[in-house]
């Protein structure tokens, strides 16, 4: 994370941000822009060449969804960006099922954790389990959904997490270690012979 920028004008903006003050998030935008388009580079980073879906445009559209919506109350920086990624992991979602529309799989493809997590948008059927798997992992443990959205999508440390959650870093990096082996199980599919 970039940590140049200091965190109190930040922390200012963003309380005018949740009083209504819809200036306030243009003021936002350049201290946090760089930061944002790093985690959509992230994201992009195994997008072939040409791809209509770039790190700016992915940061803009990100920007629109936020100015359409009402703007919960950030606590800080870190919950921003946390907010954000959620935001830009929707974007890439939407756009990997629009690719992926009228596409016919041939069965359940397995993905190891560091595939899946690297996906490019190039390959939407890797977004898309992601996706489905956050969200069936969400109804079981929304907080082990959240930590796994806020590392993977949002570049987030344990220290930041731990920070928004309220929780010991300790617990965030447990819970972490076993959101991402519940993953890793889910990407791979039911094992070979059943059960």
């Amino acid at each position: 994370m970039i940590s140049c920028l200091g965190t109190q004008p930040i922390t200012l903006i963003l309380r005018d941000l949740a009083s209504g003050d819809k200036d306030a998030l243009n003021r936002l935008m350049p201290l946090v822009y760089a930061e944002l388009r790093r985690l959509a580079g992230t994201y992009l980073r195994n997008e072939r060449p040409g791809n209509t879906l770039q790190p700016t445009a992915l940061v803009h559209e990100a920007y629109i969804r936020l100015i359409k919506q009402d703007q919960p109350d950030f606590t800080g920086r870190a919950h921003f960006l946390s907010i954000a990624s959620h935001i830009m992991r929707q974007i890439l979602i939407d756009h990997a099922r629009v690719r992926n529309a009228g596409k016919r799989g041939g069965g359940m493809l397995k993905y190891s954790l560091d595939e899946a997590l690297n996906a490019a948008v190039d390959r939407p059927s890797i977004m898309i389990a992601i996706d489905d798997a956050l969200c069936e992992l969400d109804r079981k443990d929304a907080r082990k959904a959240k930590l796994l959205e806020m590392r993977f999508f949002g570049g987030l440390t344990a220290q930041e997490s731990a920070l928004i959650l309220e929780l010991p870093v300790e617990k965030v990096r447990a819970e972490l270690r076993l959101a991402q082996a519940w993953l890793q199980r889910e990407l791979n599919g039911p094992p070979a012979g059943g059960r």
